[in-house]
């Protein structure tokens, strides 16, 4: 018996990446995402399809974990200081775009299909949602993530995230299912939900942080994955238990690690295995398709994929206007985000399960999903043709690709203007580049030229020269710089050094991920040279001085070392200096009484 199930494992397994890898290739060259050829693929080997595989269902529960880790990755990125900085645009933006949207959207389903008030609502919120899986990958890809505009799409993508635990429960209130024995009453499940929350952030304290010095510590690599899968999965069975949202657990327990310095570790280490299963969840929603119904209603799913398309872009463009947007921004952000999103299939289930739905009506609309997605492409190239807003007055000009810099230099500030001086002096031939129209003008009055534009996107750097320029270095201020910005870059530049500056340790930690010519701190040389003077002000020796700068150098730099291995910023704390460790300068006997060396 054991044979036969692990032959059709194997088979099935083969049959659904085949199917994903050729999907998604052709997909992606279209320019239409992954995450529509995963669903078309899976629609093409399913029963409704060619017939090649089934048990869409058993595969289905097995990929729903790929929600979990994107809940978790969704926690972890709220640092408190980016959320506090976006606080406006998730919480408030994102808010009114959840609840105008859906409400339009289910009023739009009941007067135009028949279908009761509280199955207009379980199918209008999902349609809220838009595609988080689609819409940030293209984000990135343009070097538009970290812009004004993409910073807000981002918001309201975190947001959407964030409100899939809510729709759930309102689901669940309006379901036509009777209560489940031994099923707490709402208002136990409310407590239980402020327990657990609860409880799982006292872990992350007390329980989670140590376990992950202790493993940093031992420098396993296949133990930090390990535990990294280990809290996602512990904190979505607790929530199981307690008959909640496991999505809740895992977000909860990504929130409790974003301020920790293995934030950045985990993200790395469990990406791969949420993208793999999100890819299978989409290949299993497509396979569970029932495309005969579909087909026999396509005007239906058309019209009304076109209908969702142009409320939620209507409506987007309307909150985006009450929150201060220009005109042509708001259009374009109505219709960055006007598919729906990889989250109504998992609220379609849900609905499907509490009788609100049927389930032709959940095929439907899936296909309706579906469809809207496939027109986010085409919407953001008229977008980009027809929308971009014209030059002002206090537009500065970006590079025009007529120049072959030695070096690019992404950043003029206080820093950058001192690593322009160093490279001018010795005759190499640079581009210079700042967002700060401010800045571009000072420079101006000393006969610098500095173009204008985000450093930070490609399409920009190659018209600076990127392709033929030896280095590319990025001065910019923060710790804004991360892998998802730089890794493209450092794809795209093969033949350029890339070198960073870094906001501190930490960022460094990050940074070292990468394969980068390379980094420094920036604040690191003029400390030690304050330090120095200082030193010298105390009446210490020119050669103890000396010794104390070597010797902090190497040990800061075994320290940096190990904690680049281990992703733990304490290990090998032992080797910093404090009042009971400090250097022993037998040449300085006065020294050593006044400050405690031994």
């Amino acid at each position: 018996m054991t044979e036969p199930s692990q032959a059709f494992l194997i088979r099935d397994g083969v049959v659904m990446l085949g199917a994903a890898i050729g999907s998604v290739l052709v997909f992606r060259r279209l320019g239409l995402g992954a995450t529509l050829g995963y669903l078309v693929a899976g629609a093409l080997i399913g029963p409704q399809g060619l017939g090649l595989i089934g048990g869409a269902e058993a595969k289905l529960g097995i990929a729903e974990l790929g929600i979990v880790l994107l809940l978790f990755l969704v926690g972890l990125e709220l640092h408190p200081n980016r959320l506090w900085r976006l606080r406006r645009d998730i919480f408030g933006l994102g808010l009114v775009q959840v609840v105008a949207c859906g409400l339009a959207i289910a009023g739009v389903i009941y007067l135009t299909t028949g279908f009761s008030p509280a199955a207009s609502l379980a199918l209008g919120l999902p349609l809220a949602l838009s595609s988080t899986a689609q819409v940030l990958p293209m984000l990135q890809s343009a070097g538009r993530l970290n812009t004004p505009a993409g910073e807000r799409a981002f918001s309201v993508l975190l947001f959407q995230d964030l409100s899939l635990i809510p729709l759930i429960t309102i689901i669940a209130t309006l379901s036509r299912t009777p209560p489940v024995p031994g099923a707490p009453p709402g208002w136990l499940l409310g407590l239980y939900t402020v327990g657990a929350v609860v409880g799982l952030v006292l872990a992350g304290r007390f329980i989670l942080n140590p376990l992950f010095r202790l493993v940093g510590n031992m420098g396993e690599r296949e133990l930090f994955v390990a535990a990294g899968l280990f809290t996602v999965l512990a904190a979505a069975a607790v929530m199981e238990m307690l008959h909640l949202s496991t999505a809740l657990g895992a977000f909860v327990a990504g929130v409790m690690l974003a301020d920790s310095p293995y934030r950045h570790e985990l993200e790395a280490d469990v990406e791969p295995f949420r993208t793999i299963l999100l890819g299978l969840f989409f290949l299993a929603v497509g396979m569970l398709l029932d495309l005969q119904v579909v087909m026999e209603r396509p005007l239906f799913v058309i019209a009304m994929a076109v209908a969702v398309v142009a409320t939620k872009s209507i409506v987007m463009f309307g909150v985006a206007r009450l929150f201060g947007v220009p005109s042509r921004a708001a259009l374009s952000f109505g219709l960055l985000l006007s598919q729906g999103g990889e989250f109504a299939f998992v609220l379609f289930a849900q609905a499907q399960g509490a009788l609100l739905i049927a389930p032709e009506a959940a095929s439907l609309f899936g296909a309706i999903v579906t469809l809207s997605m496939a027109t986010t492409p085409f919407l953001m190239m008229f977008s980009r043709r027809f929308l971009t807003p014209p030059p002002t007055r206090e537009d500065r000009p970006g590079p025009d690709g007529s120049i072959s810099p030695a070096a690019i230099i992404v950043g003029y500030g206080r820093f950058g203007q001192t690593v322009a001086q160093m490279l001018l002096a010795a005759g190499v031939r640079i581009t210079l580049i700042d967002r700060r129209v401010e800045q571009i003008d000072v420079a101006q009055k000393f006969d610098m030229k500095v173009f204008y534009g985000d450093g930070t996107r490609i399409d920009l750097l190659r018209n600076a020269g990127g392709a033929d320029a030896q280095a590319i270095i990025f001065c910019v201020d923060g710790n804004g710089l991360d892998k998802a910005q730089l890794q493209p870059i450092l794809e795209a530049f093969p033949k350029a050094a890339i070198m960073v500056r870094a906001y501190d340790r930490l960022h460094m930690m990050s940074l070292s991920k990468l394969d980068l010519a390379g980094a420094v701190r920036e604040l690191f040389e003029s400390a030690v040279l304050l330090g120095r003077e200082t030193l010298d002000r105390l009446g210490f020796s020119p050669e103890n001085v000396e010794m104390i700068e070597t010797e902090y150098r190497r040990r800061d730099g075994l320290r940096l070392e190990a904690q680049i291995a281990s992703g733990d910023v304490t290990v090998n704390r032992e080797m910093m200096f404090n009042h009971e460790r400090s250097l022993d300068l037998s040449t300085e006997p006065q020294a050593e009484q006044n400050h405690g060396t031994r």
